[in-house]
């Protein structure tokens, strides 16, 4: 098993010491560093500056947003990454949820498997470059019809690295995973129980066993993001992440549309993740806080004393996961290592 260094999006302030840390993880034996969006940084530029200051690091977004860039911008930033880093870069997309789609971006946010279908199609055309670009749509039309009528199939001026960068979804509906597993190199899942890996086995086979499908289970990366808290006490460790897990089930999405909240369900906290959800969304987010339970808070986390870390660790390591991606300061990550590696 591999270890990621997962550095998400920015908080208020660009996060300080990175240059030294990634001198640090990369000399640990850490594979891979990965950025995230939403709507502060930006997860493409942080990159080409973490490719200047390291030599084997993978660099990878864990999630940029389809909304954010038309399917040919992402391909030029992959590739101009790509070829910065000396092959070194990972293309990690997903679609976001309608409040930032819509809210933030302005677009709409329809048939989002379609829609993923379609962009990585053009995206890996233009990587391509055997033929000038154009897709049908209808989601991305190329040319656009209708304007000046000028428009025309272009080619990438400039010839991309082979193998181009390897794209990878973060999803985590059942078939947007079955989406992964056909049209992907990798999934990229941001809720993961490593004792619960049944139904998300059976999705990635159907997606495997779909015609064409590009890849085949024993070269198909599984990267989960795992937060980690090292504590003498498992309570006072738990209650370090039961506020990032209270914003994704309670308010990372409207009631209606919450991803995060619909994999808590299917993994058996209906009745404890609509509780949350319900304090949050009234304001009570303190509450919900307190609500997230320390079984669920261990069921997708690392947490209590060193000793315990390592016995949890072996069912990551008997679970699909490829690659354990993790966030912290340079004293949890060294401990990781040491766990891991």
């Amino acid at each position: 098993m591999k270890l990621g260094w997962h550095l998400g999006y920015w908080g208020a302030t660009p996060p300080h010491d990175i240059p030294a840390t990634l001198a640090a993880v990369e000399a640990m034996g850490y594979d891979s560093a990965w950025t995230s969006e939403a709507y502060g940084s930006d997860a493409l530029t942080p990159l080409a500056w973490f490719g200047s200051v390291t030599t084997r690091l993978r660099l990878g977004t864990s999630i940029a947003q389809l909304s954010a860039r038309t399917p040919t911008a992402t391909a030029m930033a992959a590739m101009t990454l790509d070829h910065l880093s000396e092959g070194r870069f990972a293309l990690g997309l997903g679609v976001s949820g309608p409040q930032i789609v819509e809210g933030w971006y302005g677009a709409p946010f329809p048939r989002p498997l379609a829609r993923t279908r379609e962009y990585v199609d053009v995206v890996r055309q233009t990587l391509a470059r055997e033929d000038p670009v154009a897709s049908a749509g209808p989601h991305y039309p190329l040319p656009h019809p209708g304007g000046t009528g000028l428009g025309k199939p272009l080619r990438l001026i400039t010839h991309p690295r082979k193998p181009g960068p390897p794209i990878l979804l973060a999803a985590e509906g059942p078939r947007n995973v079955e989406l992964a597993a056909e049209i992907a190199d990798g999934w990229l899942p941001i809720l993961f129980s490593p004792t619960q890996v049944d139904d998300a086995l059976d999705q990635l086979r159907r997606g495997w066993s779909r015609p064409g499908a590009r890849r085949k289970p024993e070269d198909f990366e599984i990267l989960p993001m795992v937060s980690v808290a090292i504590d003498d006490d498992v309570e006072a460790a738990a209650d370090r992440l039961r506020p990032a897990i209270a914003l994704y089930v309670g308010g990372m999405g409207a009631k209606s549309a919450n991803f995060h909240f619909e994999k808590f369900c299917r993994l058996g906290y209906e009745r404890e993740a609509t509780r949350i959800q319900d304090l949050f969304l009234a304001g009570s987010k303190g509450e919900a806080v307190a609500a997230v339970t320390t079984a669920m808070v261990e069921e997708m986390c690392l947490v209590g004393p060193k000793e315990k870390i390592r016995d949890d660790l072996a069912a990551w390591q008997e679970s699909p996961a490829t690659t354990l991606l993790v966030s912290g300061d340079l004293p949890l990550l060294r401990t990781m290592a040491e766990l891991v590696l």
